[in-house]
């Protein structure tokens, strides 16, 4: 297709302007749909990029983040494990970010420990981001850092000063509630818990909404057990759990745990419903096609990813305005074959 736009050896690059006459569209429309902003027709977006493609134009970052004081880039700090959860939340989360215009800059600490948390945001602040979120799950203590951009903690509360701090739930308490009622609602007596390691902040969220719901219900409260969030340290626990006769129902704090519980129970000879019932915590679909199914309570991770990202693009593009409200993160259950009511009744 012939442009009148063609440019030979020497020549000067393309500009905005050019974009926009090649695409038949305004200047404003192609910053618009450069910058990844909303109010752009589909049809509009396509004629642009198409024609930037083209004419091999590509966006001044650097001139932008001078004109700015901004570099469109948000760092996130993540403890490095493969889990079905910490995954899924950084897929929503890089999602979130992408579809924002953001760049993303990901740092993995191994342990969360506090020196390993302040190395990873001081390596993301070096690379000048706008913004800071930290997915890490372990308490270990306040973080010796101050930071000055907005921080957003999702999952747990703030451990470290920073310019403007944002916290956003999973739900986990109400999640850990909502499975622990199930059981009861069932007919089970109690409960008993297979919690996460004790120094994750997540397993102190779920073993909270554990008691929360016993309680609510004069329900006695049995011994805790804590796994490392594997279907091996499930397997162990429900082999332990399986000589008790008055055992159940078991709440699992993951879904991974409450698969290897409930294989450890019925190799000791203990049925799954029939004599024990087991819910899990996460909602990974794949437990969906095993024997029995697994009824679970699934994390809202899209929502408290896409909440988070909001408020903090909200705090680092809007700093001198209130933050808009924070939304409840929806709480699912997904019954299925893995709980019934208890063989008395």
């Amino acid at each position: 297709m012939t442009t009148g736009l063609e440019r030979g050896a020497g020549s000067s690059p393309p500009r905005s302007e050019d974009v926009a006459r090649l695409a038949g569209v305004s200047r404003k429309t192609v910053s618009r749909v450069l910058n990844n902003e909303p109010y752009v027709s589909d049809e509009s977006r396509r004629r642009v990029l198409a024609a930037a493609e083209e004419l091999g134009y590509r966006l001044n970052q650097a001139a932008r983040s001078l004109a700015s004081g901004r570099t469109r880039s948000i760092g996130v700090v993540a403890l490095g494990t493969a889990g079905y959860g910490t995954a899924s939340l950084l897929v929503h989360i890089e999602h979130a970010v992408r579809d924002a215009g953001y760049a993303l800059r990901m740092v993995y600490t191994p342990d969360g420990d506090p020196e390993g948390i302040a190395g990873a945001v001081e390596s993301l602040l070096e690379q000048g981001v706008d913004g800071i979120v930290v997915s890490e799950p372990i308490v270990k203590g306040e973080v010796p850092l101050r930071v000055d951009v907005p921080v957003l903690f999702l999952g747990a509360p703030p451990s470290f000063i920073a310019s403007r701090t944002l916290s956003v739930s999973v739900g986990a308490h109400e999640l850990a509630r909502t499975a622990t009622e199930h059981l009861l609602d069932l007919g089970h007596v109690t409960v008993h818990h297979l919690a996460g390691p004790r120094r994750w902040y997540a397993t102190k969220d779920r073993v909270e909404g554990w008691q929360a719901a016993l309680a609510a219900r004069g329900a006695h409260e049995p011994p805790l057990l804590n796994g490392d969030w594997s279907a091996g340290s499930g397997y162990a626990a429900g082999r332990a759990l399986a000589s008790d006769r008055s055992v159940t129902a078991v709440f699992a704090a993951g879904d991974e745990m409450a698969i290897g519980l409930i294989h450890g129970l019925r190799e000791a000879g203990r049925r799954v419903p029939e004599d024990v019932s087991v819910v899990g915590f996460d909602g990974n679909p794949v437990f969906a096609y095993v024997s029995p199914p697994l009824t679970t309570v699934r994390q809202p991770f899209e929502a408290a990813s896409d909440e988070g990202i909001r408020l903090l693009l909200h705090a680092i593009e809007k700093p001198d305005t209130e933050l808009p409200p924070v939304n409840d993160p929806p709480v699912e259950l997904i019954v299925r074959g893995s709980t019934a009511p208890p063989p008395s009744l």
